[in-house]
Formats: C-alpha cells, sequence, structure tokens
C-alpha cells in the first residue's frame, strides 16, 4: 500500500510548534497541496536538520518523508 499524506505524512508534523511555526513563513504543513508543492524544499530542510525549530528528525521519519516524495505524494 503506498504512503499517503493523511495517513503517514501529516501526523509527522505537529500542530505546535510544527505548522503554527511554519504558517509565519506562509507554509502550512497540515495542507496537502502545500506540502506537495514543496516537498523538495521540505525534503531539503528536514535531511539538513533545520527544520523543525526544535530539533532535527530522526533518520527513519525523514526517510518515510522521502519515500512518499519518491512514490508520487499520494494524498
Amino acid at each position: 500500500m503506498p504512503l499517503s499524506f493523511a495517513k503517514d505524512i501529516r501526523p509527522l508534523f505537529r500542530d505546535t510548534p510544527d505548522v503554527e511555526e511554519m504558517k509565519t513563513f506562509g507554509l502550512d504543513l497540515s495542507s496537502f497541496e502545500e506540502v506537495k508543492a514543496s516537498a523538495d524544499a521540505i525534503y531539503t530542510t528536514l535531511a539538513d536538520g533545520s527544520m523543525p525549530c526544535d530539533g532535527a528528525w530522526p533518520k527513519d521519519r525523514i526517510d518515510l518523508f522521502k519515500r512518499w516524495v519518491d512514490g508520487g505524494m499520494a494524498p
């Protein structure tokens, strides 16, 4: 079964601080459309550890996000 934004990716982004903080930068991490449109940039910041704001994700979460991107970014 392919990864989906609703089931697999959205739960990775906490409402506070992730979603709230990124809204101040004009990106709504709770929105499938916005995350899909910015997926490459999001992945880059996740991979370099600059996102989320309070500490880097573990490698398995970053890999999950990357698999979703590479798999076609299903809603």
